[in-house]
C-alpha cells in the first residue's frame, strides 16, 4: 500500500512540476511578445531614417517595401494579443534599441553615399537577424503551448523576416557592395 501512495505522490509532484513549467514558458513567451512588439514599433520610427539616409535606389525601394511589411507585422502581433485574450502592451527590448543606435552611428560616422549605404544594410540585415531568432524562438513557444493559430501568425512573421534578409543580401551583392569597394 504504501509504494502505491508514493507513486502517487510523485506523480501528483510530477503534474504540478508540469503545470509550474508550462505557466513559466507561457510568461516567458509573452514577455518576449512584449519584446518583439516594442521591438517592431520602433522599427516603424527608424525604417524611415534609414530610407533617408540610403542613396541607392534599390536599397530605398528595399527599406519602404520593408516598412510596410514591419507596419503588418504590429498590427498581427496585436492580433496574436487578442488570440491570447491579452492586451497588446510593449517591454523596451534592450537589443533592438542598442541595434537601432548602432544603425544610426553607422549613419552619422559615414559619409552620405555607397559606402554608408553598404553600411545601412549591414545595420538592416542584424535587425532581420535579430528579428528572426525572436520569431523562431516565439513560433516554438507557441507550438509547446499548442496555441497553433498564434503559431501560424508568428511563422508568417518569421517568413517575412527571412525575406527581407534575402533582399537586403540580394541588394548588397548586385549593386552597393560592389560599388562600395570601387570607391
Amino acid at each position: 500500500m504504501k509504494s502505491n501512495e508514493t507513486a502517487q505522490a510523485k506523480g501528483a509532484t510530477k503534474n504540478m512540476h508540469s503545470s509550474t513549467e508550462t505557466q513559466g514558458l507561457r510568461n516567458l513567451f509573452e514577455d518576449f511578445l512584449k519584446d518583439i512588439y516594442w521591438a517592431e514599433k520602433a522599427l516603424v520610427k527608424a525604417i524611415p531614417k534609414m530610407m533617408k539616409n540610403a542613396t541607392s535606389n534599390e536599397l530605398a525601394a528595399a527599406l519602404e517595401g520593408h516598412l510596410l511589411v514591419t507596419k503588418g507585422q504590429v498590427t498581427r502581433l496585436e492580433e496574436v494579443f487578442t488570440l491570447l485574450g491579452k492586451p497588446a502592451s510593449t517591454k523596451k527590448c534592450d537589443a533592438m534599441e542598442g541595434l537601432i543606435k548602432e544603425a544610426e552611428g553607422i549613419m552619422e560616422e559615414t559619409e552620405k553615399g555607397v559606402v554608408r549605404d553598404a553600411g545601412i544594410i549591414a545595420a538592416g540585415q542584424k535587425v532581420e537577424h535579430y528579428e528572426i531568432a525572436s520569431y523562431g524562438t516565439l513560433c516554438a513557444f507557441a507550438k509547446m503551448l499548442k496555441e497553433y493559430d498564434v503559431a501560424a501568425l508568428l511563422h508568417e512573421s518569421l517568413q517575412e523576416e527571412k525575406e527581407a534578409d534575402m533582399k537586403l543580401s540580394e541588394v548588397a551583392e548586385t549593386s552597393v557592395n560592389v560599388d562600395a569597394a570601387s570607391v
